[in-house]
């Protein structure tokens, strides 16, 4: 992936979780539950002063250490890997997008917009740049799963 397509697609991936969360913050009260997909999914506004599914309450320095780290590593990584293949630089974009958008959220409100609940399983209610991060590391371990099965 050129620089260019990175770069805009992180500012767009960015821009489409800090824009659910103000959807969000705007339309829905905090606790409120509104059915989007009924039976599916629901979009609930809450504040998490936490990590995912709400663990390590108040402990927003150590977030701001972590996603500063853990970004920063990223980041350095794509920059000395110039050949990585599509799929850990697709790995590493969502990563760090989902980072910088909670990470947004713990520097302007001190807590992390979440809204997304799925109605048919009992799960931790989040939002897009959660998705982001998930998705990035169960594709970035398959990645190096793979790399080590085929030693590439």
């Amino acid at each position: 992936m050129k620089k260019r397509l990175f770069v805009l697609s992180l500012i767009l991936l960015v821009a489409l979780d800090q824009l659910s969360k103000f959807w969000i913050v705007s339309h829905i009260a905090l606790g409120e539950v509104k059915p989007f997909i009924p039976g599916i999914v629901s979009l609930t506004y809450l504040q998490n002063n936490g990590a995912a599914f709400s663990i390590l309450q108040d402990q927003q320095w150590f977030f701001v250490v972590i996603t500063v780290l853990v970004i920063g590593y990223a980041i350095y990584y794509l920059a000395t890997h110039p050949h990585l293949n599509i799929w850990k630089q697709l790995a590493l974009l969502l990563i760090i997008s989902g980072g910088i958008g909670n990470f947004i959220d713990r520097l302007r409100l001190a807590y992390v917009i979440d809204m997304i609940h799925l109605d048919f399983v009992d799960f931790a209610i989040f939002n897009v740049a959660d998705s982001y991060l998930t998705v990035g590391v169960i594709l970035l371990v398959i990645c190096l799963w793979k790399e080590e099965d085929y030693g590439n």
